[in-house]
């Protein structure tokens, strides 16, 4: 039985172009908000839309329906099981196709607080899970197979109590941490990246205004997107965006469809003026010819435009690749000039990590020079850059 249904069309403004390899370059704000700019329909330019039921029906999955007018719906029983996507092989020749034109509305139906200790104190249960950027080294397509979209979690509502009840149980920070000296820091976007969330629904907004109201807990999430909506929140200092950085000869090859490093560097000062507790991820660390140099050029250039409101609060993690062999023989299928870079085994070993996947990362000895480096490297370049933790 065809389970699709197609509304009226209505002109969106163009949000049929597709958009390819290249990486996004975000301008100001076009009309209300930068997510009905002609940039953000490059990125986004949904024409279909997989949606249980339920969160089609709820306030957040009319609002996102509302969005896409043009989007064809087709109804499943649950976002982790359409066949049409997850363990589908073909999508793999489709990757980035798949990503831009397709998204899925379910519900969140199992909500855990986990602890980490890294990144942040806990994991929050995210709002969101894949992502419309396609970076080659990802691990969340590694759990979903073959096809990686944006799914949207429509009981945000549901998520946004749990939090709080979490945050009310612990109470005061009693001691300072690494994460964080006075706050439980929560990382809401463990699956996916809130600045592109943001362009499909109000969730990441929502979840910054409860950060907001908490004055014990702080919210965080990665990010390789320049969203300037985001400015226009409130979140007095009880978020912190962790800008994501690398070399750009290594971004180009390997973080498609997201904004240049460049981009998200000079946006570091603006999202501090707006209240935002800003730190940076490098990330991944990619161990090739030249790695190093590159690293210290990037470095310099941090130092040289960020001004002291920005350095002055901000802290990095070091974070070392991870590559796995099923993603491997995916991106092969797509971004083969990627595998020549992250494929490396002369330098890698298995790793079992915390989920239970089965990885590989750098040698050890390989790996423990390599973060030694990076340290090095902060310390002769980027002095003010705290390093939190590194992997």
């Amino acid at each position: 039985m065809d389970r699709s249904r197609r509304r009226p069309s209505a002109d969106d403004g163009g949000a049929d172009a597709l958009f390819g390899l290249e990486e996004l370059r975000p301008g100001p704000p076009v009309g209300p908000s930068f997510r009905d700019s002609p940039a953000a329909r490059r990125l986004l330019c949904v024409r279909e839309i997989h949606a249980e039921p339920a969160a089609a029906a709820s306030p957040r999955g009319r609002e996102v329906l509302a969005r896409f007018p043009d989007a064809r719906i087709v109804d499943v029983d649950s976002h982790w099981r359409i066949p049409e996507l997850h363990g589908n092989e073909g999508n793999a020749e489709r990757w980035v196709r798949v990503k831009s034109e397709v998204l899925v509305l379910g519900e969140k139906k199992t909500l855990v607080t986990r602890p980490n200790g890294r990144s942040a104190d806990w994991i929050a249960p995210g709002a969101s899970n894949g992502c419309a950027m396609a970076c080659a080294y990802c691990y969340v397509p590694r759990r979903k197979g073959y096809a990686n979209p944006i799914t949207v979690f429509t009981n945000i509502g549901q998520i946004i109590a749990h939090l709080g009840r979490h945050v009310a149980r612990q109470g005061p920070k009693a001691e300072p941490n690494q994460c964080d000296p006075a706050a439980w820091v929560y990382d809401i976007g463990e699956n996916g990246d809130c600045s592109v969330d943001a362009l499909v629904s109000d969730n990441t907004a929502d979840l910054v205004r409860a950060f907001a109201s908490w004055p014990t807990a702080k919210a965080s999430f990665a990010t390789k997107f320049v969203n300037p909506d985001l400015l226009l929140l409130d979140p007095r200092g009880r978020t912190r965006v962790r800008f994501s950085v690398m070399p750009p000869r290594d971004s180009r090859l390997l973080d498609l469809r997201t904004s240049p490093v460049e981009q998200r560097i000079a946006a570091a000062a603006d999202f501090v003026e707006a209240g935002y507790e800003v730190h940076f991820n490098l990330s991944p660390v990619v161990i090739r010819p030249g790695w190093e140099e590159d690293w210290a050029h990037l470095l310099r250039q941090m130092d040289d435009v960020l001004p002291r409101a920005v350095k002055d609060q901000a802290a990095a993690e070091v974070i070392m690749l991870t590559h796995n062999e099923a993603l491997h023989e995916l991106n092969l299928t797509w971004h083969p000039r990627a595998e020549e870079v992250l494929w490396r085994p002369g330098l890698q070993q298995p790793k079992l990590s915390e989920n239970g996947a089965r990885n590989v990362r750098y040698r050890n000895g390989v790996k423990a020079g390599a973060v030694d480096a990076v340290r090095s490297l902060v310390a002769a370049h980027a002095p003010w850059l705290r390093i939190r933790y590194a992997f």
